[in-house]
């Protein structure tokens, strides 16, 4: 029984683990979102609801990846063609602005 209870307190564990972001991660999106809401408190836990759902559907590389294709798919120049013009950059930033704007309905957060 004890290893069974064990053994299953370390697979939760783990699969918690797997979508787990750095706390700076965290904190970083949280304030991005207040400053981009007029820094008013009440968006502190909404945003915070934001990158708990974002969380649930990405691994932290994988939101970096995401959020950094569809950060930059407006820069103009060489550079932003590294983002803007190859399909599957073009589809992995489509689909994070998708979940977010999911994420951000469901939490109340206005875009």
């Amino acid at each position: 029984m004890r290893v069974a209870l064990a053994l299953a307190l370390s697979l939760a564990g783990t699969a918690a683990a797997a979508h787990d972001y750095p706390t700076v991660g965290r904190v970083e999106f949280v304030l991005e979102c207040m400053q981009r809401n007029a820094g008013k408190q009440e968006f502190l836990y909404k945003c915070a609801c934001v990158i708990d759902e974002i969380a649930q559907k990405y691994s932290y590389e994988d939101f970096v990846e995401a959020s950094t294709a569809a950060r930059h798919q407006s820069l103009a120049g060489e550079r932003g063609g590294l983002f803007r013009d190859p399909p599957q950059i073009r589809a992995t930033a489509k689909r994070y602005l998708q979940v977010q704007n999911e994420a951000m309905k469901r939490c109340e957060v206005p875009r």
